[in-house]
């Protein structure tokens, strides 16, 4: 999800993602000089809906409920989709791509060296609460983040994707961020960071109200406060989100809509039927076993997001047996992944090899993945010393919610389930409510295996290996407490690193270690489904997962 330069880095994912930042020492008052390739054959979000409709509120159907809506203390799709709605941040991606463009931040310079990142702010931005946002307010939420002490970081709370992206305390790439004045906020760095930009632009780095932080303490992760397209109203929780619309929000004409509900609906079955009944007008997660029912159905439109996922199964490296890699390569052969995509995915997904998707730059397309051999796995588990397999049983945690990545958990875990009994391995699934589960796996101290995946959030190959399987992500995104020093060497050169043939060398280095070491199974790259009436309009599908929906109206 990452993507930076000193001097300006473009690509493409696929056919719809241009990836793209700003270049050392240059002045950007746009996008930061980055092409407009690949997403030519969008609708444009500023195209004016029609004046009268006859609908201006959306609900949309998905799988599980957020966890919190403070989008600092969160990494789940499911409290980040929300959060995207409430917050803006400096920098944001281009609809559709995971192209920088400038947000609450109209401009920026980078110094020579790129230690020195200068941001100008747009003027007359409120908060939903009616306060100023300006340099102070960046200030704050900045300093909140990075300090392990603030007094702003309340009980429960860590901030992981802050650490993730620039390095845990002790090691931070941010030294400070001061305010030069009302409209300016200067960010000096320790070491330069190639994806800097790219980082800044995710929705988790959105700029929050502190007079609300300061108000409302623990509970503002209930009642978010942001400088959004829609405003929080309500939450019921494990039911629907209510948001309404900003009447003063900075993009002139937007958000189209009124009001916005979002809906919990776990089953993915029940979801589609209510979306036929009318009941809500977009869903996410379609069934894979539905697809054909939705694309004969007149009223309704198919929508592809573009791929940009793994789903993998990870190990508990801190528990033996799981703490041994040959046992670890062991179980990677005695998965049938062709399998599950035949029975569970309907074709919309691939065999997963690396921890990255192939549409991102970095990718090694060199290394083999592990092949279906149940054979192969009992002769490794036996060089391991385990000729009978392993002793024991173990907890294997399956998602109880569909992800984008992964329809039907506990189904695909059976499925895995039978194929380790095979090779004498016994695991006993559970599946606890989704907070429960983020809260345990990130614990590490119930689960010997889990069930998880990512969606890239800003297009640079850091975003999946560094804020996945480094050790500064423990404890944090990376939940099976993987460490390798020479993989995080070789991380940490490449954020770094400016020239990105260079980098992307680095990266396929890291997927070798990462291969041969195992920590995971990776199991698939999908192409997630949604599904919408007919009429609606002005939905542009984001690599990342996250879509505004302030552009969406209905014809």
């Amino acid at each position: 999800m990452n993507k930076s330069t000193g001097k300006l880095l473009s690509l493409m994912l696929g056919m719809t993602l241009l990836l793209s930042a700003c270049g050392g020492g240059s002045s950007n008052n746009a996008s930061g000089g980055s092409d407009n390739a690949g997403a030519s054959d969008q609708p444009s979000s500023s195209a004016s809906a029609p004046s009268e409709s006859t609908q201006d509120t959306l609900i949309l159907g998905r799988g599980g409920d957020s966890v919190s809506l403070d989008g600092s203390i969160v990494t789940d799709g499911e409290s980040l989709k929300i959060v995207h709605q409430v917050f803006d941040s400096l920098l944001e991606y281009k609809e559709g791509t995971t192209e920088v463009e400038p947000a609450l931040a109209e401009k920026w310079e980078i110094s020579a060296d790129g230690l020195t990142y200068t941001f100008t702010l747009r003027q007359g931005v409120k908060f939903h609460d009616g306060t100023d946002f300006n340099a102070d307010a960046v200030v704050f939420n900045f300093n909140r983040w990075s300090d392990p002490n603030s007094e702003y970081k309340f009980e429960g709370d860590s901030f992981d994707y802050y650490d993730s992206m620039f390095g845990p305390d002790g090691a931070r790439v941010i030294k400070n961020v001061t305010a030069k004045d009302d409209h300016t906020v200067v960010f000096t760095l320790n070491q330069p960071q190639a994806p800097f930009l790219q980082n800044l632009a995710m929705t988790c780095f959105g700029i929050a109200s502190p007079a609300a932080i300061k108000e409302k303490k623990e509970n503002f992760k209930n009642e978010p406060v942001g400088t959004g397209p829609f405003v929080f109203k309500e939450w019921k929780r494990n039911d629907s989100i209510t948001l309404e619309k900003n009447p003063n929000y900075w993009k002139e004409g937007l958000p189209k809509l009124n009001k916005v509900i979002v809906r919990s609906i776990p089953d993915n079955s029940a979801r589609f039927n209510a979306l036929q009944n009318g009941e809500i007008d977009l869903m996410e997660d379609v069934n894979p076993d539905d697809l054909t029912l939705l694309e004969a159905n007149t009223s309704l439109q198919k929508i592809e997001r573009p791929p940009f996922n793994v789903a993998y199964i990870g190990f508990n490296t801190k528990k033996k047996p799981f703490d041994d890699p040959k046992v670890r390569v062991a179980l990677n052969y005695a998965v049938n992944k062709q399998g599950l995509i035949d029975a569970f995915f309907a074709g919309q997904a691939k065999p997963a090899v690396n921890p990255m998707p192939p549409t991102l730059w970095g990718y090694n397309d060199q290394i083999q993945d592990y092949t279906y051999d149940l054979d192969k796995a009992k002769q490794l588990l036996s060089d391991a010393g385990y000729p009978d397999g392993l002793p024991g049983e173990y907890t294997f945690y399956a998602m109880p919610v569909s992800r984008p990545y992964m329809p039907d958990g506990k189904k695909v875990a059976e499925a895995i389930q039978a194929d380790f009994a095979k090779i004498g391995v016994k695991v006993n699934i559970e599946s606890p409510e989704w907070a429960t589960y983020l809260d345990d796996t990130k614990a590490g101290e119930k689960d010997d295996l889990y069930m998880l995946g990512w969606t890239g959030d800003n297009g640079d190959p850091d975003n999946f290996i560094y804020t996945l399987l480094d050790k500064d992500a423990i404890p944090g995104n990376n939940r099976g407490f993987y460490v390798n020093e020479n993989l995080h060497n070789i991380l940490v050169e490449a954020q770094k690193e400016i020239d990105q043939n260079k980098r992307s060398d680095l990266y396929k280095q890291a997927q070798t270690i990462i291969h041969d070491d195992a920590p995971w199974i990776p199991l698939v790259y999908t192409t997630p489904i949604l599904a919408a009436k007919a009429n609606l309009k002005g939905f542009i599908p984001n690599p990342t997962g996250t879509e505004y929906y302030s552009s969406v109206y209905f014809e």
